[in-house]
């Protein structure tokens, strides 16, 4: 039995990258994990990975993989998600919210004012606004228990300049949502903690990364190491001392003792980013 067996969470986003990581961990370590996506088969997006091969990974594992096909622009298949939640557990643990929308110029180098605006509503319309819709609609769930975690993957762009304005302006809000939820929360001992990654090696950066001069992968984490950060997380009796607060999963790392995959140590959060390269995506 691992540390969240018997505990329910849902990650949102989670058919590929950092939110594949994230559900991940938590199967392995006991939990059953609602994963949310919208690629339902191979080879539906341009990247490779679907919701019901995450789900499978899950169980194999050793947690519960169930995947739902959701699309967290729309609000009505947001609270259907977690309409059968209730259903089928009548609880919920762990919330991570994860989903984010990559817009094509995000590395490009480019100003904001050259642009699309449609880059504001990709990442602070999906991004940003799916974590507090998917929060409005876990929040019951986990004050009715009286506990619980939301765990929202932000970044340390939200007090530097990274890669694009409406990205940094995304992830500022973010952790300021973390901390005003939070104050909301606490009397519920729920808790809400914001992760900063470092640079991670998704199935978009390893694609990628090469186009981008500076960028080095070597020292960059797997997506799966964010994961095991907020495992601990919801496995500490004392998380509600974090809660409020933006940490990168790194400093989780030595507090924990827990490594990535590989055994290793990584850098931790992304500082001086590089010029971008235009058509690339991180």
């Amino acid at each position: 039995m691992g540390p969240l067996t018997g505990k329910v969470a849902v990650v949102t986003g989670g058919s590929r990258g950092i939110g594949k990581g994230c559900a991940l961990e938590l199967g392995a370590a006991g939990a059953t994990v609602y994963v949310t996506g919208r690629t339902l088969e191979e080879g539906a997006a341009p990247l490779p990975g679907t919701v019901g091969a995450t789900a499978d990974e899950v169980t194999a594992l050793g947690g519960q993989g169930i995947a739902v096909v959701c699309d967290h622009r729309e609000d009505d298949q947001v609270a259907a998600l977690f309409e059968r939640l209730q259903k089928e557990h009548g609880r919920l643990d762990v919330l991570v919210n994860n989903a984010f929308l990559i817009p094509p110029e995000l590395t490009s180098g480019k100003p904001f004012w050259e642009v699309p605006i449609s880059n504001w509503d990709d990442m602070i319309g999906v991004g940003t606004r799916s974590a507090y819709v998917a929060s409005v609609y876990a929040v019951p769930l986990m004050t009715t228990q009286k506990s619980g975690l939301i765990a929202n993957i932000s970044s340390s762009g939200a007090l530097e300049y990274a890669w694009h304005v409406a990205y940094g302006v995304g992830k500022c809000a973010l952790d300021r949502f973390t901390a005003d939820a939070a104050h909301e929360l606490r009397k519920h001992d729920v808790a809400v903690v914001s992760l900063w990654p470092g640079l991670v090696r998704t199935e978009r950066t390893v694609r990628v990364g090469n186009a981008i001069p500076g960028l080095d992968l070597d020292t960059a984490e797997s997506s799966r190491f964010t994961g095991r950060a907020i495992a601990h997380l919801a496995a500490d009796p004392k998380v509600m001392v974090k809660t409020g607060r933006a940490v990168a999963s790194r400093d989780l790392a030595d507090e924990y003792g827990f490594t990535d995959i590989d055994g290793s140590l990584p850098a931790g959060p992304l500082h001086d980013r590089p010029d971008g390269v235009e058509g690339s995506q991180p």
